[in-house]
């Protein structure tokens, strides 16, 4: 990626957005976080409605990660040829038909494999929304582009899972999964109509997982996602007892609205800035991060709604600054590279909910500020050495 200026790029960053297709690739995004996190706010009904215990109930989130976790390389692989937004629909009909299913399932084996299989329409789509993104603008707007594509991530943890829950509550869990299919029903009428189709690589443009990873700058970005996502998660996964040792286990709900509306405020600094300044917003976040993490669990409630604030403020870009940065380096390979950040996305998400989970049980919450510090460290580190591939100095 070209990191200098000239008027053709200044005159094409000035260019409109295409907003409804932009839009309608972040509620792809919106519907895949939902559908993932779903029977977090819906646990109780789950478990009474069909008959298991809670901790099954939680199997059915871990049923949609592995699916995501295992499914996302081969499946972007195998649709490189394949026309772009074709693989894109594949993917949503994918949403409409295993949620619709899981809204009629009475039976909790169908249903794992049910949600497995969503969470594979997930990987699909998560390795094909950058990719697109960047597409349907000039180079000089790929960045605010990719920060509107994202948008979905953020609304979907801080505002759609509170409403769903609010739905399941009134009109039960079922219902529930009925209203997601129908809105990714609904928004395959919306591709159709606004995401312009494109052809996928040719035979011979077309690269395999370990090519892309060897190129420069791929497996950097890569190890910089690990460190700062379970990072994140280990803080993230556990922000209840996080609470409860500050003697805030009763302002979860405002926590968690703070945390959304902040990473929301996040995502529009990094969409107006990513473009001309990658590199130094990915240090000075992971520097944000820091500084949270060492304020987070102190007494002061004003402190700790400060640090939580700052928290999502430097996480809502995240998404966007290293898909960006994993797009930029993988160049042909992008998709190819996309799949693999969910890959390795996931993973840090479930280990930090098996790292968070050992260092709870052995030290309590104290435990974490040391080891996510020094997660952030091997992260600012990273990023910091890849100045000439990964997290290119200068404008994109």
């Amino acid at each position: 990626m070209s990191q200098t200026s000239s008027p053709l790029l200044l005159d094409a960053s000035r260019e409109r957005l295409p907003v409804s297709g932009l839009l309608a690739l972040a509620m792809t995004g919106f519907i895949a976080i939902l559908s993932e996190t779903l029977p977090a706010g819906l646990l109780d009904q789950i478990a009474n409605g069909m008959h298991i215990s809670q901790a099954m109930a939680g199997q059915w989130v871990t049923a949609y990660a592995l699916g995501s976790l295992l499914t996302a390389i081969p499946l972007v692989t195998l649709t490189q040829g394949w026309y772009r937004r074709r693989a894109l629909l594949l993917a949503i009909i994918g949403f409409v038909l295993f949620n619709g299913l899981t809204a009629l399932s009475t039976s909790n084996s169908v249903t794992l494999v049910l949600r497995f299989f969503t969470g594979a329409a997930a990987g699909l789509a998560w390795g094909l929304i950058a990719g697109h993104a960047r597409r349907m603008v000039p180079v000089a707007q790929q960045g605010r582009a990719m920060a509107l594509a994202m948008l979905g991530q953020p609304i979907a943890l801080s505002l759609g899972l509170p409403i769903a829950t609010w739905l399941g509550a009134g009109l039960g869990w079922r219902a529930t999964f009925v209203v997601v299919t129908v809105v990714a029903l609904l928004l395959v009428v919306w591709v159709l109509r606004s995401v312009p189709e494109y052809p996928g690589h040719a035979a011979g443009n077309r690269r395999a997982a370990k090519q892309v990873l060897r190129t420069p700058g791929v497996l950097l970005v890569l190890l910089v996602i690990l460190s700062w996502i379970l990072g994140h998660n280990i803080l993230y996964t556990y922000i209840v007892p996080l609470l409860a040792a500050a003697g805030m286990a009763a302002d979860i709900g405002p926590v968690l609205m703070v945390f959304g509306l902040s990473a929301l405020a996040g995502i529009g600094m990094v969409g107006l800035l990513v473009d001309r300044h990658l590199r130094t917003l990915v240090l000075l976040s992971l520097v944000g991060f820091a500084l949270a993490t060492l304020a987070l669990g102190q007494a002061s409630s004003w402190l700790m709604y400060l640090s939580i604030a700052l928290w999502g403020l430097t996480y809502g870009g995240a998404p966007t600054l290293l898909q960006t940065a994993c797009a930029d380096a993988a160049g042909e390979g992008g998709d190819v590279a996309q799949s693999m950040l969910v890959t390795v996305w996931n993973s840090a998400i479930a280990l930090g909910g098996i790292v968070g989970g050992v260092l709870l049980a052995g030290g309590g919450t104290k435990a974490f500020g040391a080891v996510v510090l020094v997660l952030i460290a091997v992260a600012w580190s990273l990023a910091w050495a890849a100045r000439r591939s990964g997290f290119v100095a200068g404008a994109r």
